[in-house]
């Protein structure tokens, strides 16, 4: 970018693109293999490190260059820093077990994760495989907690006309377990050969080992400005569900964010000593839409909410 270090340590677009195309081959195991395509292919202008990043190195000195530093141990500078971390994934990571992974689990899935994201997989699951046996566990009193009383309750309906088994009040701790039964804190047993993890508090415990760890905040988000900036980091922004932004958590908002960053770093750019930034206006209404397989989706809108093949359709 013109000389300047600019680090994504997730692009937005592409981790979106990315989840999607895993939950796809895991629902649509005869497309398994059309997905695998090298950063290379798509991120042309980019450097990229395939690496996982476990320190941030900022200092308001200007004897000390910024810089992330990798899993791998490589250090990488930056002028402007963009966090947009996303989900884990916690499946095969070579192309040989990916693709072996997708078309291999057919009998049963857990899904651990009453979210957006999980409601949105099990709904893709239970309409290309409606023979599949599908367990969600959730450790909420309800699914889809981001949105009202209303959405969860029609959710929670449509997936018992799809007879997804929905556990609520309940968690299963994964990290050292490796199936296919699963004990939950209460003490039930569920089993799952294909089994997802959908929580979002993992992703960021990274940070607090680095020098942003003081801008997180009771939920482990960072504290980010009007401008999006971490609250006193002129040069370090962050995108999406890491950020303490007063709104729910969803894609079309992160893209909203990051549009509002990549304005901001163009002025920064230009003129960096005073410069008019570009302020970002959090959702002040609760909106949001979460499909449910192919064609039917559940809505919360201003006036109303509404479940089917209309709000599908938004």
């Amino acid at each position: 970018m013109l000389g300047i270090r600019l680090i994504r340590l997730v692009n937005t677009i592409h981790e979106l693109a990315r989840l999607n195309l895993q939950f796809g081959c895991t629902v649509e195991p005869t497309v398994a293999e059309r997905p695998v395509v090298k950063h290379s292919e798509y991120l042309k202008a980019a450097r990229v490190v395939q690496s996982a990043a476990r320190s941030v190195i900022h200092s308001n000195s200007s004897s000390t260059q910024p810089e992330v530093i990798t899993d791998s141990g490589e250090r990488v500078p930056f002028d402007f820093l963009v966090i947009t971390t996303g989900s884990t994934y916690t499946g095969p990571s070579t192309e040989a077990e990916r693709i072996k992974f997708y078309e291999d689990e057919k009998e049963s899935v857990l899904v651990i994760g009453g979210g957006p994201v999980g409601i949105e997989f099990v709904g893709e699951i239970v309409t290309d495989f409606p023979d599949k046996k599908v367990t969600l566990v959730h450790s909420g009193e309800r699914v889809l907690e981001f949105l009202g009383n209303k959405a969860s309750e029609k959710t929670h309906k449509w997936l018992k006309s799809e007879k997804v088994e929905l556990i609520l009040n309940d968690r299963i701790e994964v990290e050292n377990l490796t199936g296919p039964d699963y004990v939950t804190k209460n003490g039930d047993a569920y089993q799952g050969r294909c089994t997802l993890r959908v929580h979002w508090k993992a992703r960021r415990i990274w940070l607090k080992e680095t020098d942003l760890a003081h801008l997180l905040d009771e939920n482990d988000r960072l504290k980010v400005d009007t401008n999006m900036r971490l609250e006193g980091v002129p040069n370090v922004f962050a995108v999406g569900d890491i950020t303490n932004t007063k709104e729910i958590k969803q894609g079309y908002l992160a893209l909203n964010q990051a549009a509002v960053v990549v304005e901001n770093i163009k002025k920064l750019f230009k003129a960096p000593k005073a410069p008019k930034l570009a302020g970002y206006k959090p959702l002040a209404s609760p909106l949001g839409v979460v499909s449910l397989g192919r064609c039917e989706a559940v809505a919360q809108l201003p006036l109303v909410t509404l479940v089917g093949r209309f709000p599908g359709m938004i």
